[in-house]
């Protein structure tokens, strides 16, 4: 059984940077394609960004194109989210998930896709 734990959550002032990390524990097949969620107070859980094996497929929803980079080291077992250029509207605890045999039943985009996940850690972007 695989269990996945973030951290790197914190509180920065809007333009700042913070890299989430999302460590592994258990066996996770180098080809599983990893992904970072966020969920925002009284919204629902939204895509952030995607990342298929080693980086043959990344996907990043529109809004953090650009500011955001997903990244994975396999020898670790972990993958990472660097954030710049915060915006107070990045504000959310931020879960990682794992989809150890994506199928393509449900999009690469959609919670449906994961069947692991972590606890999440609380990113605060102030104005």
């Amino acid at each position: 059984q695989v269990q996945l734990v973030e951290s790197g959550g914190g509180l920065v002032q809007a333009g700042g940077s913070l890299r989430l990390s999302c460590a592994a524990s258990g066996r996770l097949s180098s080809g599983a394609v990893m992904a970072w969620f966020r969920q925002a107070p009284g919204e629902e859980r939204e895509f952030v960004a995607t990342m298929r094996g080693s980086g043959a497929s990344i996907y990043y929803r529109d809004s953090v194109k650009g500011r955001f980079t997903i990244s994975r080291d396999n020898a670790k077992n972990t993958v990472y989210l660097q954030m710049n250029s915060l915006k107070p509207e990045d504000t959310a605890v931020y879960c990682c998930a794992a989809s150890s045999f994506y199928n393509g039943v449900y999009s690469i985009r959609s919670v449906a896709a994961y069947d692991t996940w972590g606890q999440g850690t609380q990113v605060t972007v102030t104005s």
